[in-house]
């Protein structure tokens, strides 16, 4: 079988056809016959090739009796297993399983969407998201946050012969084609979901009979947005009443998808901040019904029970504590590139006695590794994919042959045989995933058990009900400060690929293209040359994740909410040199 399914941690989670030695796009489907540069590049990237202990090559095997070796140094309460989620694909997680057998510490929390996840649990009582496939099937599309551009280029086809609202700090390609944009200030979401839901209340526009059957705490909610105070608050993020009128003439008596990114909520009261979006949504009455509510970052395991053993004491994956532990074994992950306050992480991974690397780039976590292990590429194992923002679940079929590198799986059974623990075969795992999918009339599989409408018979919660915020945090900046924006770059996944090496700001702060600055927050400094962007408002600086040192600047401290990373909630300041 020659399909298989993009790895790569995205929304669009894009069918493979490996014809020719070439990686295409499958034709049909979500996918489209188009994939992203990352796919279309994939193979030029160069992989690690060889097992390396303490700069030496080695064999495989090796590598695998020193991984043995170095585990059995300890006691397992000093083993760490950090996993990134850079590699989508399911069968990632059965390294866990051995991790979790022996005894060893595994994380919890989240570097991406935590702090969103939990704000949309504790509103409707679950996460399930809107699929492209409803989507697709809307009038109005409010990208709020969100640059399918960059992130989620599926989603565009969806957009034609719709009307398009942007609300974005940067004024980003879809907002040049949108019948609205926004170019609201950062953080400055929550109170403008507020102030919609307000002004929809006065205008007589909520979906009466929805908020009657399935959230009944509206009116109390809306007492709560009358402690905004219009004009400031308007003035603050640059919004204008007539911006207001503009969406909700927009959106009243249509179908309404709002698409959310996952800058809203970067910041301690990002829980918030999604839950106040999803309170508009739910004062429109948009949930349960075809081609309305709100898509943001779904779970791509919904509906699907794991195999493997993932019963474990965890610490936290945000600011993970490395030397505590006398080796740590990380898997698909930068930690000291894409964790907050890396000048912390680098000073404490220095004190771990044996670092571990297991993945396929070479990055700042294999150069500080003592023992490195390559994995295998998409294309040389079997795998199965499932997405979130989509139902689809694909089958990744070995494309092909290499000496180069080993799979999760198989370095996990070499682990569970040394050790003594049971492991089912491959093929076993790869079925009970499978069994949690049924086969639809275009022949394609999809996850069992998922709404392709989520909440069609009411919330998730006790009583059904949605559960509004009953109070909230507006955040106290100093203007003398500047917004920091850490959006994924056109050219890179993180700190895979084609990293970026600027910084980006408009004009108007007096800067040139090509200044060496240096950018300074209350944790810690960069110096990174400047690109002048004048798509972006003279209170922001932009400088896309994956860019070496950006996490300088960022605070190890969590989310109120969900123990997420908040990687734009310091404000910083820029010097010339």
């Amino acid at each position: 079988m020659n399909n298989t399914a993009c790895p790569l941690d995205c929304y669009d989670a894009c069918e493979i056809i490996y014809e020719d030695h070439k990686i295409k796009a499958k034709k049909s489907g979500h996918t489209r016959g188009f994939l992203c540069p990352h796919l279309n590049h994939y193979e030029k990237n160069q992989q690690i090739q060889s097992p390396r202990y303490k700069g030496v090559e080695i064999s495989m095997d090796e590598a695998l009796l020193k991984l043995k070796e170095l585990i059995e140094l300890g006691e397992k309460n000093e083993i760490l297993h950090y996993r990134g989620s850079g590699n989508f694909a399911l069968m990632q997680g059965v390294t866990d399983h051995f991790f979790a057998s022996y005894g060893a510490t595994l994380t919890e929390g989240s570097l991406c969407d935590g702090a969103g996840e939990a704000g949309i649990i504790e509103g409707r009582g679950s996460n399930k998201n809107m699929p492209l496939s409803q989507i697709a099937k809307s009038e109005v599309v409010i990208l709020w946050g969100r640059n399918p551009h960059t992130t989620s280029s599926h989603l565009l086809p969806l957009l034609k012969d719709k009307q398009i609202v942007v609300i974005d700090p940067v004024k980003t390609k879809a907002a040049k084609i949108s019948d609205l944009y926004i170019q609201i200030q950062p953080r400055g979401d929550l109170e403008l979901a507020m102030l919609l839901s307000r002004f929809l209340h006065i205008e007589h526009g909520c979906d009466e009979q929805f908020l009657e059957e399935y959230a009944s705490e509206a009116e109390d909610f809306y007492e709560l947005t009358q402690n905004i105070r219009i004009k400031a608050v308007l003035d603050k993020i640059g919004v204008t009443l007539g911006d207001i009128g503009d969406i909700l003439a927009m959106v009243k008596g249509k179908k309404v998808a709002i698409v959310c990114g996952i800058g809203v909520q970067k910041y301690r009261n990002g829980s918030e901040v999604i839950r106040a979006i999803d309170a508009f949504a739910t004062n429109l009455g948009l949930f349960g019904k075809e081609g309305s509510g709100v898509a943001y970052l779904g779970n791509s395991k919904e509906a699907i029970e794991s195999p493997f053993n993932t019963k474990a004491k965890r610490v936290s994956k945000v600011d993970t504590k490395f030397s505590d532990f006398k080796t740590v074994f990380i898997q698909g992950a930068n930690p000291l590139s894409q964790m907050p306050n890396s000048s912390r992480v680098v000073s404490d991974i220095s004190k771990v006695e044996n670092v571990v690397y297991f993945g396929l780039y070479e990055n700042e976590t294999s150069e500080a590794a003592s023992l490195v292990i390559p994995a295998k590429s998409f294309l040389y194992k079997n795998d199965i994919r499932t997405s979130y923002s989509h139902n689809a679940m694909i089958s990744m079929h070995k494309q092909k042959d290499t000496d180069i590198g080993i799979s999760e799986y198989d370095l996990s059974k070499f682990l569970c045989k040394e050790f003594g623990i049971e492991i089912k075969s491959e093929d076993d795992y790869i079925k009970h995933f499978k069994n949690f999918s049924v086969q639809n009339i275009d022949g394609a599989f999809y996850v069992e058990n998922r709404e392709d409408i989520p909440y069609k018979e009411g919330f998730d919660t006790d009583d059904n009900e949605f559960v509004f915020l009953d109070e909230f945090e507006v955040h106290d900046y100093k203007e003398e400060k500047l917004f920091l924006i850490t959006s994924k770059s056109p050219k890179s996944l993180n700190s895979q690929f084609n990293r970026e090496e600027n910084v980006y700001l408009n004009s108007s702060l007096g800067f040139a293209e090509g200044d060496l600055v240096e950018i300074e927050s209350s944790v810690g400094n960069v110096k990174l040359k400047v690109k002048i962007n004048n798509d972006l408002r003279n209170d922001c600086v932009l400088i896309y994740s994956g860019t070496k040192g950006v996490n300088n600047l960022t605070s190890s401290l969590h989310s109120y909410e969900g123990k997420n990373a908040i990687f734009q909630e310091e404000m910083v300041v820029v010097k010339s040199i």
